[in-house]
């Protein structure tokens, strides 16, 4: 079936009570607009609001059915709305990026509030949740398998996993536009599980740069505790991949808007007669407090008391837009446009006269004709975002110097700085770096300008935004068909298992413990089995036609503790070094004629690596010892974990008969010859080869349970009576047959096998 692609996003410029701002100020697209841009507003006695007939609404909706954009179909978020009539009454319709804009977009630009109690939050997520929901009940509205939804910005960061919720095999991108923050703020938001557990309900995210790619992966692993790597992150039972992919403009467009027409030209002759023979440095930025416009300005005061020999020969053309972010506007807009306007004043005061000012500050929206002839009669660009994912100005202002070759001066905070290798990158905090770079900018070269400029040119207009989106989605389509669904490890048929299990007679069940019937947590000595886990294990038991197991790594105390009122139940410990047959209360020792002094040289090592990696420790059992890193930072404790291993396998492992496994945020040494694979084989043989067990369950989550799945893949025991399972992703490699995702899939297999008469 063909594909089609659902591109989404929730964007929502202000609508004030007054109506949408004069188009001929701040242009509206149809596409984003949250009322009909030709509603009226009707004023009221219950306050502000705009009116929105129904008549409104369909005539929107017919326009963006033909719009030139495409297909767009609007989300009406109508909770709470005043009906009279067909009229809809549309009020404070900011609540609904209200979260977006004060918690996420501050926080994903390293901001952060002073503590509140919290009350306003939980409103503002409430809303959140509603938005991201809205926008899933309306995809599903019209949406078909096969199709491809591509989700964009921090404004639907939950409509992932809410789709996926839906249509578990629904093909889901998403990109973010802004920043991502690293795990450090992350962990700051109350809900940074739910906002990152929603993201992770897409096929394949992607980023604007490196950076923020890594950012995503580490919190992924350190807040939610997944395995994630560079190429992406292992998320419930799924490989969702993670990539960058630079974001461009329309290049073609831009250049003939740029270079098309003769009122552009006009204006560009007037400014150059306005600020004749001087130095022409722009800036644009919207006055948002992550933008860098007062480092800006304080980077020029520095210019200009560094290099005297610029006064009255450079200009500053700073032009700021209004914000468009709620937060900004509310609590920080006038602060920071109070700010910008007393350093004008300040640097105009000290280096300025009547006649001359060294900035020009124009605090409004500018049009598009003034915009471009700026852009084209700059002599050097200036960008000092302090955080931002993607800055169009930088590229624009490239494509217009295609003649004039101006340098461009970009933050490396930027998101496309790092496509932008021949800018002359700088840090905004850096005022006399700024202050250089600006120097070097209007020193430089005629021959080494056009160099620069010629290979910046050529990067943008060849990364496009066309050639951006059709690399998303080639990547996107790659990882959905590379993904090869015969290496993946199919979902555990129940249906097959139970019909095995009504006709056998001789049953075994041989369970891990931990990752499978408990789930994985940081504090080993708290993965107690719930009530329901101690319930189902032990009506499984009590049928006479069973032979249930578990064996673990865990040591005998601990499964004397929480197992050991089951009498039926058979146990093995420390990885088979010890068992204990039903109804009996002693434990076998298998290594009673081991030799055991390995184990001071390995607890040397042990306590080396403790001592050095904070948040580990070591378990020593009767048998094995364990190293444990699950409350040490993941990446260094894993680090040190491979450092360990090393060093294990070079000596201690070549003097003694040992072995040195890795597990889930552990090093266990044991003999070789314990493994729980000998403990399978020993129950399979107790059956004795006349009458083998005609039905087979074994589960369990890691590496160490891979020797009973290989121990019973070599018997000659009917495949189909076998079910060797494994506990995690379908993607990861295992010898077993089938898979289950989590812990509570086990239980409900088990159960449903005990409930059968």
């Amino acid at each position: 079936m063909g594909k089609t692609l659902c591109f989404v996003r929730g964007l929502y410029p202000d609508v004030a009570a007054n109506g949408p701002p004069p188009r001929h100020i701040c242009p509206l697209r149809l596409a984003s607009a949250p009322i009909p841009v030709h509603a009226h507003p009707q004023g009221t006695t219950d306050g502000d609001g705009v009116w929105v007939s129904q008549s409104d609404r369909h005539s929107l909706e017919r326009e963006l059915v033909h719009s030139k954009d495409g297909k767009i179909v609007p989300v009406w978020m109508l909770d709470d709305a005043k009906q009279v009539g067909d009229r809809t009454c549309l009020k404070d319709q900011g609540r609904w990026r209200r979260y977006a804009e004060h918690m996420l977009y501050t926080l994903f630009h390293y901001k952060q509030h002073e503590p509140t109690d919290g009350r306003a939050e939980k409103k503002w997520w409430s809303d959140y949740h509603r938005l991201n929901q809205r926008f899933a009940d309306k995809i599903l509205e019209i949406y078909k398998p096969g199709d491809i939804v591509w989700i964009h910005d921090y404004y639907l960061l939950l409509l992932p996993a809410l789709l996926r919720q839906r249509v578990p095999h629904i093909y889901i991108g998403f990109f973010l536009h802004i920043p991502f923050p690293s795990s450090e703020f992350m962990r700051c938001l109350s809900q940074r599980k739910e906002i990152l557990v929603g993201v992770l309900g897409a096929n394949m995210i992607g980023f604007q740069s490196y950076s923020y790619c890594r950012h995503f992966s580490s919190c992924c692993q350190r807040i939610l505790g997944f395995n994630s790597s560079s190429a992406g992150v292992d998320a419930y039972g799924a490989h969702v991949a993670v990539d960058v992919f630079p974001i461009g403009i329309d290049a073609a467009r831009t250049e003939k808007l740029a270079f098309g027409s003769h009122v552009i030209e006009d204006k560009m002759a007037a400014i150059q007669e306005l600020y004749s023979g001087k130095k022409l440095i722009v800036g644009r930025d919207r006055l948002d407090s992550v933008r860098g416009v007062a480092q800006k300005l304080m980077a020029f005061e520095m210019f200009l008391e560094r290099y005297p020999e610029w006064r009255e020969k450079a200009v500053l053309i700073q032009v700021t837009s209004p914000t468009s972010i709620e937060e900004e506007k509310e609590e920080a807009g006038n602060k920071m446009s109070n700010k910008i306007s007393e350093l004008v004043a300040r640097i105009n005061g000290i280096y300025g006269s009547l006649s001359d000012w060294p900035i020009q500050h124009y605090p409004q929206y500018i049009s598009q004709d003034e915009y471009f002839a700026l852009l084209r009669v700059a002599d050097v660009g200036l960008i000092t975002t302090v955080r931002d994912g993607m800055n169009t100005t930088s590229l624009e202002y490239v494509i217009c110097q295609k003649d004039h070759h101006g340098p461009l001066i970009l933050s490396e905070f930027s998101g496309t700085a790092a496509s932008l290798g021949h800018a002359i990158h700088i840090n905004p905090w850096d005022l006399g770096g700024v202050a250089d770079a600006l120097n070097e900018a209007l020193t430089m070269s005629s021959e080494l300008k056009q160099l620069q400029h010629e290979s910046l040119y050529r990067h943008v207009t060849k990364n496009t935004v066309q050639a951006w989106s059709a690399s998303y989605l080639h990547r996107l389509l790659t990882n959905l068909s590379s993904f090869d669904q015969s290496i993946a490890t199919p979902v555990l048929d129940r249906e097959a298992l139970l019909d095995r299990y009504r006709k056998a007679k001789r049953r075994l069940f041989m369970f891990d413990y931990d990752g499978t019937l408990t789930p994985i947590v940081k504090d080993p000595s708290a993965a107690i089995p719930t009530d329901r886990v101690i319930r189902t294990i032990k009506t499984l038991a009590s049928d006479p036609r069973n032979a249930v197991w578990i064996i673990s790594g865990r040591d005998q105390n601990f499964l004397n503790q929480w197992m050991g009122d089951i009498p039926e139940l058979g146990m093995s410990a420390e990885h088979g070094s010890f068992i204990r047959e039903p109804r009996n209360d002693e434990w076998e020792n298998l290594t009673e004629k081991f030799d055991m002094s390995w184990q001071k040289d390995v607890m040397e090592a042990f306590q080396y690596y403790t001592e050095r990696t904070q948040g580990s420790f070591i378990e020593r059992k009767r048998i094995a010892l364990t190293w444990h890193y699950r409350r040490a930072d993941p990446e260094y404790g894993a680090f040190q974990a491979r450092e360990c291993q090393k060093h294990l396998e070079n000596t201690v492992a070549k003097k003694w008969d040992v072995e040195v496994m890795a597990g889930k945020a552990n090093l266990e040494v044991r003999p070789t010859f314990v493994n729980k694979g000998e403990i399978a084989k020993r129950l399979v043989q107790a059956y004795g080869t006349e009458h083998p067990p005609d039905f087979i369950l074994c589960l369990g989550d890691d590496a160490t349970d891979e020797d009973m799945f290989r121990a019973l893949s070599n018997t000659t025991i009917e495949k189909s009576h076998v079910f060797c399972v494994t506990v995690g992703a379908s993607s990861k490699m295992t010898l077993a047959n089938w898979h289950l995702l989590e812990p509570t899939d086990v239980i409900d297999v088990i159960k449903s096998a005990s409930d059968e008469v």
